[in-house]
């Protein structure tokens, strides 16, 4: 974002590169967007089903909350990115992914969360 000529954390905006923040922003809320959108239509279907009792609608909820999980498994990745790419192009310490740093993800092995990037 540059207000006044001053990106984020009030550093001046200079090489684009709070454009190509602005940018991994934009594209990550509109995946956050569409995955939670999709989140809602699978809930409603899995309330239905639910509440039909129907045997083939019920053993289809299995596949429906795992694709559910799924998609909140992304969403939490998505949001934990903007949080390092934030962080990064405030000044919080390591380099913007636009400045050749790298975001770091979270990833699940097994019960423990293993954070890389950002090292």
């Amino acid at each position: 974002m540059v207000i006044d000529g001053r990106g984020f954390g009030g550093a001046p905006a200079t090489n684009g590169v709070d454009t190509k923040v602005l940018n991994a922003f934009q594209s990550s809320f509109v995946q956050v967007q569409g995955l939670l959108d999709q989140n809602r239509v699978l809930i409603n279907e899995i309330n239905q089903n639910h509440e039909s009792k129907v045997p083939g609608d019920l053993s289809r909820n299995v596949g429906l909350i795992r694709e559910l999980n799924n998609n909140i498994r992304r969403v939490v990745e998505l949001y934990a990115n903007l949080s390092s790419l934030f962080a990064a192009s405030s000044g919080g310490g390591g380099r913007a992914m636009s400045e050749g740093g790298s975001v770091g993800t979270v990833r699940q092995a097994g019960h423990k969360r293993i954070r890389s990037g950002m090292d």
